[in-house]
């Protein structure tokens, strides 16, 4: 009888470090996807500043050229001041 008790309480404390073996693994996956997002997040988000910057780059120049193009033109308007 002393041996059921001892048995029981090795068979539970064994399935116990199973499911804490496989929970350390899932973490260890789970915290390298997070890393790979990170690391797209950041390099999105780069991208995105430089796409930004692009296009106002593209702007002044559509800018200038049109400031160009009004004075040729003769449409724009006189100084004030």
């Amino acid at each position: 009888m002393p041996d059921e008790p001892e048995n029981f309480v090795l068979a539970f404390l064994r399935r116990l470090d199973t499911k804490i073996d496989d929970l350390r693994a899932d973490t260890v996956e789970l915290k390298q996807r997070m890393t790979t997002l990170e690391v797209q997040i950041a390099s999105l988000s780069a991208s995105e500043g430089s796409h930004y910057a692009q296009v106002m780059l593209r702007l002044d120049r559509h800018e200038t050229r049109l400031d160009r193009i009004e004075r040729r033109l003769d449409l724009i308007d006189a100084p004030v001041g």
